[in-house]
């Protein structure tokens, strides 16, 4: 079944952000090979703003008196540096957003859409990542978000985010993937000339623990997979002293780090990982035994979805000489 795609065209939006969107999600239409397409694009605008019943090839649906429920929104990027002002403009989108993503939509914005989509309150907490040179005006704005300046992109559940300028095909070709598949998303990586590893940008990141937060337990569960991480069996061998239930514990971690616990234990280890590689002339399979894994092969796919390359591969990228 065709996924109802909604392209919001704000006051100020940003015409080559707006372009990039439809090319992508046109041409991944064209290319799908099932019965029904892929994307069934609808464009929305504000009452106040329709003064033409198409735009870019589509009829224009208010925000204001369409029943549509979507499966999919996107925030395209804006022209203009006032942000405050911008979101001023276009406030009317905040509560229908609001009310797309209770209803179950996925949301993705891209660039300075980011803005607006934050402006919703639905970032708060969540990941997200905007054009670099807007990352000081964004945390100013919007400080419960857990702003990501570095990463290409980001996805939390259900809502997106991309960096500026071709990070937006990044996050694209990652809606791509997720409805369409590797084979359509490769093939319009290869049309835009976009480097698909890119967006995974993770074997050019480091994990970065986040400890600037006041909750005495999801630190005594951190300290004691940092400390012991190479050990480590179980998660519940580490947790049964923790004074709260596992689930309770759970919860606490992921709202405080944006992680559950055992994706942190992963990353501690794939971290450690990646530093015996660039740094010493360690085998595989010592790395692997050194980072608390006993098996080679749920080591190697743990360690190619977090980087995006095999260890031998990121040995070879990264050594350091």
């Amino acid at each position: 079944m065709s996924k109802k795609t909604g392209l919001i065209v704000p006051h100020d939006y940003k015409l080559l952000s707006i372009a990039a969107i439809l090319e992508v999600f046109e041409t991944a239409n064209k290319l799908y090979k099932g019965a029904e397409k892929p994307f069934d694009i609808m464009v929305f605008q504000s009452s106040e703003q329709m003064n033409q019943e198409q735009l870019f090839g589509y009829t224009v649906n208010s925000i204001e008196t369409s029943n549509l429920e979507l499966d999919l929104i996107l925030i395209p990027a804006f022209t203009t540096d006032d942000m405050s002002e911008m979101i001023a403009k276009n406030k009317k989108f905040i509560p229908w957003l609001q009310k797309q993503h209770k209803a179950g939509a996925e949301l993705a914005s891209f660039c300075t859409g980011a803005f607006l989509f934050a402006a919703s309150g639905l970032l708060n907490e969540k990941l997200a990542t905007t054009h670099v040179d807007a990352c000081s005006a964004f945390t100013k704005a919007f400080p419960l978000v857990k702003l990501k300046s570095e990463e290409t992109l980001t996805a939390d559940g259900s809502l997106y985010t991309s960096g500026g300028s071709t990070s937006t095909f990044h996050l694209l070709i990652l809606l791509v993937q997720k409805y369409c598949g590797n084979e359509i998303a490769v093939q319009i990586a290869k049309i835009f000339s976009i480097d698909l590893n890119r967006y995974k940008q993770s074997y050019f990141s480091t994990f970065r623990p986040n400890h600037l937060h006041n909750d005495t337990l999801v630190a005594m569960l951190q300290q004691k997979i940092e400390n012991q991480y190479s050990t480590i069996e179980k998660l519940e061998e580490i947790t049964k002293d923790i004074p709260t239930s596992t689930r309770n514990m759970t919860r606490r971690f992921k709202q405080v780090t944006g992680i559950p616990p055992i994706e942190y234990l992963q990353n501690i280890r794939v971290e450690s990982s990646k530093k015996y590689l660039e740094q010493t002339q360690l085998s595989i399979s010592e790395i692997i035994e050194k980072t608390g894994y006993n098996d080679p092969k749920a080591f190697r796919k743990v360690f190619y979805k977090m980087v995006g390359m095999k260890p031998i591969e990121y040995r070879e990228k990264f050594r350091v000489q």
